[in-house]
């Protein structure tokens, strides 16, 4: 055991994390050259295309360093905000970490929160700086930053460039000498830790763990403590760039184990393995995922709505930051409540279903859940408009706060204050970590920072910015439901719950926005946003007129009118039982207001 490290790779977005591990493979040969490429840990279209890494990827490395042969475990982590449970599980299966830094960009918020992740997990990190030999590349300010923030000596930390390769070996050395092995015993009882399993439908759930004490052997009867079920091991291995079958897995180990589970509920990330006839310990510290926003996603035809739950399920073992609940909407049928980690969380996941699963669907207006006490006295969970309690009834609502870190330059500082204030924030702290990077602290609303904060700042700072976020409780609102009407009838799935301060606004704005995505009838179509029975913001379509008098030429008036009275009657009874769609597109609009 005294020869394995378990390490893994964290950074902000973009500092090259998936770069790195690239020729960390390369160098060891650990992938073939016919089976190199860029991102080759990324197995998702969608992680090329966006240039992110989504999902937390393991591998085995062997490497010989003075005279021994070493195994090392690397995981390489997504760098976003809305995946931070993703790195959280990571780390849980490690001992050691790389701290990646772009030497052009400096510390950034991400980098900040991934590192005190790190320190909570006890892990041992090794600064690096990555991209040397960028034209903008500032080492020696950069390496003060990382000087200051970890307290570690400037000679502590490495350099190097993942494109062309500086440094790796530095790295390499510096993985065996400075991270632990892993401390464990084999003749204690089996625990392991599950961080991440994958549905494949040749052979069911393939599960990834971490063993702590103990072995695990093909063939041996295991149990999974959460929830109960005993099965057999079919196979375990460890996780080469292919899954390679072994007889046993040791402590210290990251492996796979596949036993034929074909129940995506059965296997819950971050429950313990453990085998059935001399259980060892739950083990403890792993805590369950906290959903920051809501939306509802719906099956385009009614029809296929047990075929998304299936996939739902699928895609839930794959990503367990995904919660759902069934829901049921006047206008779109039967669908799921689901609860995102954020707006690219939830991007990620409907193009997932369209890609993966052949699944077209409609999501609707995404909110976040309000704590809603009535006069009773009663607390209400509401995490959807339609569980909104009666204003008759309801004594006050609370919504969720977050405390915001923005990391900048000083120059921006005015934007970046006008956008949060504009957002109901409140100022906190602004402190200058460097001359040129400032940190702002603020309070604000989860509400305002679901739909396009996110864009918004960064457009506001020319890509400068960084943003990071942590819930703090709960903070009375005036919070009210806004519905949108269509030719009177209400649309639940377009209807929201808004700041009061910001209902007009948001509702003139969605009217104009229907307006242009709803197609013409022959009738006139009223779109009205209303708060209650008072209707805050009107949009009419006018009605496609057919020329009824062309076939009159000449002739009496009487008989051009009688024709116009006919098609007024018409209009009048098609306006009380025509229907309006509402396109795929309307849905979408909402989040793109501005």
């Amino acid at each position: 055991m005294k020869n394995i490290r378990n390490f893994c790779i964290i950074a902000h977005i973009d500092h090259g994390k998936s770069t790195l591990a690239d020729r960390l493979l390369e160098h060891t040969n650990s992938v073939g050259q016919r089976d190199m490429m860029n991102q080759v840990l990324d197995d998702m279209d969608l992680e090329r295309e966006k240039g992110i890494t989504i999902k937390s990827h393991a591998i085995q490395i062997n490497f010989p360093y003075k005279g021994e042969q070493y195994v090392f475990n690397l995981i390489d982590t997504p760098g976003h905000v809305d995946f931070s449970y993703e790195v959280s599980r990571a780390l849980a299966a490690c001992e050691g970490a790389l701290l990646l830094v772009d030497a052009s960009q400096g510390i950034q918020a991400q980098t900040i929160s991934n590192l005190y992740l790190a320190i909570d997990n006890n892990l041992e990190i090794i600064p690096v700086i990555n991209k040397i030999d960028m034209d903008g590349a500032k080492i020696p300010e950069v390496t003060d930053q990382i000087v200051e923030l970890i307290g570690c000596k400037a000679e502590d930390i490495l350099l190097a460039s993942g494109k062309s390769g500086i440094g790796i070996d530095e790295i390499l050395a510096a993985i065996v000498e400075r991270i632990p092995a892993p401390k464990g015993s084999y003749e204690a009882p089996l625990q392991a830790l599950i961080f991440d399993s994958v549905f494949n439908s040749f052979r069911g759930i393939i599960v990834y763990y971490r063993i702590l004490n103990g072995v695990l052997k093909k063939g041996d009867k295991i149990r999974f403590v959460a929830s109960g079920m005993d099965y057999f091991a079919d196979e375990v291995g460890v996780l080469k760039f292919t899954m390679t079958p072994k007889e046993e897995v040791k402590a210290g180990d990251v492996g796979y184990i596949i036993t034929g589970i074909k129940i995506a509920k059965e296997v819950k990330v971050g429950d313990t393995i453990t085998l059935a006839n001399n259980p060892g310990e739950m083990i403890h510290g792993f805590e369950e995922v906290k959903p920051m926003v809501f939306a509802g996603i719906y099956p385009v035809n009614t029809d296929e709505f047990e075929e998304l739950r299936d996939c739902m399920d699928k895609l839930q073992l794959n990503d367990a930051s995904l919660t759902f609940e069934l829901e049921t909407s006047q206008a779109l049928g039967f669908g799921f409540r689901c609860g995102f980690l954020g707006l690219l969380h939830m991007e990620i996941i409907q193009e997932r279903l369209e890609r993966e699963f052949n699944q077209t669907v409609i999501t609707t207006v995404p909110n976040v859940s309000f704590l809603a006490y009535t006069s009773k006295g009663e607390k209400l969970a509401v995490n959807n408009p339609s569980e909104m309690p009666d204003p008759t009834k309801l004594d006050r609502i609370e919504e969720p706060f977050i405390r915001a870190q923005i990391i900048t330059m000083p120059d921006y500082i005015g934007n970046i204050m006008t956008l949060c204030l504009g957002k109901r924030g409140i100022l906190l702290n602004q402190s200058y970590l460097t001359p040129t990077r400032v940190e702002l602290t603020f309070e604000m609303p989860l509400t305002e920072i679901v739909f396009d904060f996110y864009d918004k700042l960064k457009s506001q700072t020319r890509g400068y910015a960084s943003f990071d976020y942590s819930p703090i409780g709960y903070r009375e609102a005036d919070i009210v439901k806004m519905e949108i009407l269509l030719n009177n009838e209400k649309v639940d799935a377009l209807s929201s719950l808004i700041h009061r301060g910001r209902a007009t606004d948001f509702g003139r704005k969605l009217c104009e926005k229907l307006k242009e995505l709803i197609t013409k009838q022959q009738f006139q179509i009223a779109i009205q946003a209303a708060i209650g029975a008072k209707v805050i913001a009107r949009e009419n379509i006018s009605a496609l007129r057919k020329d009824v008098t062309a076939k009159c030429y000449g002739g009496d008036v009487s008989r051009k009118r009688k024709l116009l009275e006919k098609q007024k009657e018409g209009k009048k009874r098609m306006r009380q039982v025509g229907n309006v769609e509402v396109p795929q597109e309307a849905f979408l609009a909402v989040l793109k207001l501005d």
